[in-house]
């Protein structure tokens, strides 16, 4: 098993300061020493993907050195998405869709390829989705799961408009409504107060809960208790 935080310090400068070919080299040795494609995903490029995301929305990281790592990282997780073990069909459907920035483009697919390799079927639109065509597409497909991941407190009134649009008409009873992304993960209780059923910090814990718990439903209770921890 490789060193993770020598590993992830290493090869985040390389990202940063656009080294393509010395990040690659890392990144095969790892996948050399026998760490599964899964696992570099969950345990190296979800990190990485992190790391960069935090400094950026601090100002800690330039545009440029944000760029060259969300672009390379998006290469080494398609590369390691082809190496998938790629598990029966559940006969569980997703529908997903992110923010509009290139982390939640990032993060979204990590966890729609990871989703789809579990055995699910996914359809991940990313971000830029307008809200008609969203619930059009929910309408059609009629998925187990709407999975929507957010990484600004911006998208989240537009998130908790899409939840409630959903339940008043009626159109899709047997939905799960999931979510994820930075904002969540820095703001406890706001995904029970926008009315998500389920929420989790990483991809391999959200995985974990939507196939342990896919009967979970948020109740009107637990939305005025996400209220009341944001508001004080």
């Amino acid at each position: 098993m490789f060193n993770q935080e020598i590993v992830i310090e290493k090869l985040f400068q390389l990202l940063i300061s656009g080294e393509r070919d010395a990040a690659r080299g890392i990144v095969n040795e790892v996948s050399e020493s026998g760490v599964s494609p899964e696992e570099m995903t969950t345990e190296l490029f979800w990190p990485l993907m992190e790391m960069a995301e935090t400094l950026f929305r601090n100002d800690q990281l330039t545009t440029i050195a944000h760029r060259y790592a969300t672009r390379l990282l998006r290469s080494f997780v398609d590369q390691a998405q082809s190496n998938y073990t790629q598990n029966v069909r559940n006969g569980r459907k997703i529908c997903m869709f992110c923010g509009p920035t290139e982390g939640d483009e990032l993060s979204a697919q990590i966890v729609a390829d990871l989703a789809e390799a579990g055995g699910y079927d996914v359809y991940f639109a990313g971000g830029g989705v307008a809200h008609d065509e969203i619930l059009a597409e929910v309408g059609k497909h009629q998925p187990d799961v709407l999975l929507m991941f957010a990484a600004a407190p911006s998208d989240c009134p537009g998130i908790r408009q899409l939840i409630d649009t959903i339940k008043e008409i009626g159109a899709c009873t047997q939905t799960q409504f999931v979510v994820g992304g930075g904002v969540f993960n820095r703001a406890p209780g706001l995904a029970e107060e926008i009315g998500a059923d389920l929420w989790a910090t990483t991809p391999s814990e959200l995985l974990t809960r939507m196939e342990e718990e896919p009967e979970r439903r948020a109740t009107e209770d637990q939305r005025t208790v996400g209220r009341t921890r944001n508001a004080a």
